[in-house]
């Protein structure tokens, strides 16, 4: 859609908000992230974004050109919400590098709980979809997957320079196995309402590895 530049006013006062930051697009981000971690990508149409974030459809479109669009924008603003959660576990160095990433398990584990395990990670729910989903996605997802893993796999050397993996254990490896089995027990722990998939899957890739 076209759209014309702002006239001045000729006053000096608050910037224009950049549409990117406006807080319409952030409520129609958190509506469609609500959505598609409990939904899925297919299931949920534009109409029901629009009802929850209270905007009309023109906002939308402000916006987003299209629903891959808007899509594809919530894949990045995913990434950067759950980046700030993995280096705030990460990175608290007051913890032994593998306690840190247990403590990133638990807390992810009472996040599903929260919500009565009914939502769960985008990147796995859109990875279920992938076949009906726009082609770009493909790399997106999987760009933010590595990005996980090298994160994990800093985490991991860091265990293993201070002896806290087995001998001879590949971090990069290991860091490739955790997000496959993680991503497996999220759907799990969604598809049966129940911790018990993410706590059997973090009790057995611990004792795996140390």
């Amino acid at each position: 859609m076209t759209q014309k530049a702002p006239e001045s006013s000729g006053r000096r006062g608050r910037p224009r908000i950049a549409p990117d930051l406006s807080e319409t697009r952030q409520r129609l981000l958190r509506a469609g992230l609500e959505h598609l971690t409990e939904r899925g990508y297919g299931a949920t149409g534009v109409d029901e974004i629009l009802k929850a974030a209270a905007v009309p459809k023109g906002s939308f479109y402000h916006h987003f050109g299209s629903k891959a669009d808007f899509g594809a924008a919530l894949i990045d603003a995913y990434h950067a919400y759950f980046v700030a959660r993995l280096d705030r576990f990460f990175g608290d160095t007051a913890l032994p590098p593998l306690d840190r990433l247990r403590a990133f398990c638990v807390d992810a584990e009472k996040g599903m709980a929260r919500h009565g395990f009914v939502r769960g990670c985008l990147v796995g729910n859109l990875g279920q979809e992938m076949g009906a989903l726009p082609e770009p996605f493909r790399a997106r997802l999987v760009a933010v997957l590595e990005d996980w893993q090298a994160r994990t796999a800093r985490v991991l050397s860091q265990a293993a320079d201070s002896g806290g993996l087995r001998p001879g254990a590949d971090p990069d490896a290991l860091a490739v196995l955790f997000w496959t089995g993680w991503e497996g027990a999220v759907l799990r722990a969604k598809m049966e309402r129940s911790p018990q998939p993410l706590q059997g899957f973090t009790k057995t890739f611990f004792e795996l590895i140390v």
